[in-house]
């Protein structure tokens, strides 16, 4: 799996940080746990010294605190790739876009952004405009969109092809359980080379083999709600298919998921926040499916009834 942005030639997909904030938007809450710096920097150096080079964040995981935290752990390392994300609000105000991107580079510690992503599909023609003009000074590498339709996203191509920049991914929640709703989008990406990266493969972890409707997610965090015990009963048959492609190649079965959508032409966001998770993953990327099991996969996830969609999207 290779793909090439802002000049870098990369062979895994984006390591997320969602999980590594604090606060609001940060790990207690949506994940129901909190995990300290120190854990994060040995998890940062056994994944970089893994091969994870490309790692993403958002000015929103933890308050600005996941970005801060990166920022400490790639000093020195020029080989690492970051993507970025602005979360506009509900009104523009002129010079948003510009202002979000200084702070997250100041918390990077880094002069410009690989790749910078819209957060959400809000006032497209201003925020792309102002993204335009960062990318013509340098400031940004390449240009995003994240959780965008069709039309938005060709909307977006519009825009900063008319202000001499060009739309290069976009990162759209992709699973089992979103298929349906992003297949006009991926085919959208596909037709006209954008780069679509998938996050939330794993529903956070409901996909993962690791939970079901006896062993569900923790009480109170915001995962639980999403995916609650009701839900993974209709998951058990699709869940237990997923353990046994997870016994049949050896592997762990969170990698399962991961492996189905790289096999649809998505390049995968996989979370990591914990040191265990990163053999299982260099395995996982180089997994290929069967074509049979790839349709089984697809059939029981649809009978499942399960359309899983973010509260953000």
């Amino acid at each position: 799996m290779n793909y090439g942005l802002n000049g870098k030639t990369l062979n895994t997909g984006l390591i997320g940080t969602w999980s590594w904030g604090k606060g609001v938007n940060g790990s207690k809450t949506v994940f129901g746990q909190t995990f300290s710096e120190e854990h994060l920097r040995e998890v940062f150096d056994k994944a970089y010294g893994a091969g994870f080079l490309a790692w993403d964040t958002a000015e929103v995981y933890g308050n600005g605190t996941s970005e801060s935290y990166i920022g400490s752990f790639i000093k020195d390392k020029k080989d690492i790739f970051i993507s970025t994300k602005h979360f506009p609000g509900k009104r523009y105000h002129e010079g948003e876009t510009r202002k979000a991107l200084t702070a997250s580079l100041e918390r990077l510690g880094i002069s410009r952004a690989d790749l910078y992503f819209l957060h959400s599909p809000k006032n497209i023609e201003s925020n792309m405009k102002e993204m335009a003009e960062c990318y013509r000074e340098g400031l940004i590498g390449s240009i995003g969109l994240s959780n965008g339709s069709p039309e938005q996203i060709a909307l977006a191509c519009k825009v900063l092809e008319e202000n001499g920049a060009h739309l290069d991914a976009i990162q759209n929640h992709y699973s089992l359980f979103a298929m349906e709703r992003e297949a006009d989008t991926l085919s959208f990406c596909k037709e006209h080379g954008i780069i679509f990266f998938g996050y939330m493969l794993l529903e956070q972890g409901a996909l993962s083999g690791h939970y079901d409707s006896t062993h569900p997610f923790e009480a109170f965090s915001m995962r639980s709600m999403m995916f609650g015990r009701s839900k993974f009963k209709k998951a058990d048959a699709l869940i237990n298919f997923i353990r046994e492609l997870g016994s049949k190649y050896d592997i762990d079965p969170s990698q399962i998921a991961i492996a189905w959508a790289i096999s649809k032409g998505v390049i995968p966001i996989v979370g990591i926040n914990k040191t265990k998770h990163i053999e299982p993953l260099v395995k996982g990327l180089s997994l290929a499916l069967t074509d049979d099991e790839i349709s089984k996969l697809e059939e029981l996830a649809l009978a499942s009834g399960i359309k899983q969609k973010g509260m953000w999207e």
